[in-house]
């Protein structure tokens, strides 16, 4: 009988083995912040974050130790600086995507952050729930800016180009254009499908195509470089 029950126990246990699927590193110079960021992110079933940094120096040291799936980054890390950080870690290892956090709307870090590999950029103002999603995005390979941030910043950039057509975008088919003047609105491929009545899957083709011939890595980078040079784009409507 014991023998059985033994069995019997073993093929009835189902003992949890689920694993988060993702890991976070927080980086900022606020303790309070941080453990305000721990508190919310470890209630995630799917989220595990695996470490904290206050400073460049051991923001760099962690990522290396802990090779998080995503770092959540504060812009300014007090006298240093989390664009910096960023580029270093991503050129350690391209696979981290990295959140910045700011409390303030700066256009200058917004495109040096891009610039240097940052897949999104957040207000730290906006909730809780909006900072979780953009987590799990980024830890998806998209990018996420946020458009209370973006939009004036991108309409900043056109206003002040010449109205001359940029060598690159003139690459672009009309279909490319639409694609692009709406992935710089912050659209999602699922959105611009809707929009445009195309398949997910047909939008993500249009999407690699264009950031081949934009010669850019990043839909966030290809937003930036219409917005640097796209005053004399115009999209098909």
């Amino acid at each position: 009988m014991a023998q059985s029950c033994e069995w019997f126990c073993l093929l009835t246990e189902t003992p949890d083995t689920r694993q988060p699927q993702l890991r976070i590193m927080l980086v900022d110079d606020h303790e309070l912040v941080r453990k305000g960021l721990f508190a919310v992110l470890s209630a995630v079933p799917e989220f595990e974050v695996v470490a904290e940094a206050d400073d460049e120096l051991s923001a760099i040291r962690e990522a290396e130790r802990s090779r998080p799936d995503v770092v959540v980054m504060d812009v300014r890390l007090g006298q240093g600086s989390g664009i910096e950080v960023t580029r270093e870690i991503r050129a350690r290892n391209p696979t981290i995507q990295v959140l910045m956090l700011t409390s303030f709307a700066d256009d200058e870090a917004l495109f040096a952050s891009v610039m240097a590999g940052a897949a999104g950029y957040l207000l730290k103002q906006i909730r809780s729930g909006a900072i979780i999603e953009a987590i799990r995005a980024v830890g998806a390979g998209q990018s996420m800016l946020d458009p209370a941030v973006t939009k004036a910043v991108l309409d900043q950039w056109r206003s002040a180009q010449q109205a001359v057509r940029d060598e690159k975008l003139a690459r672009l088919s009309s279909r490319e254009e639409r694609i692009l003047d709406l992935i710089a609105k912050g659209r999602t491929n699922r959105e611009i499908g809707e929009e445009l009545h195309l398949a997910e899957k047909t939008v993500k083709n249009y999407v690699s195509g264009i950031l081949a011939k934009l010669e850019v890595a990043r839909r966030a980078e290809a937003a930036v470089y219409l917005a640097q040079h796209g005053e004399g784009h115009r999209a098909t409507r």
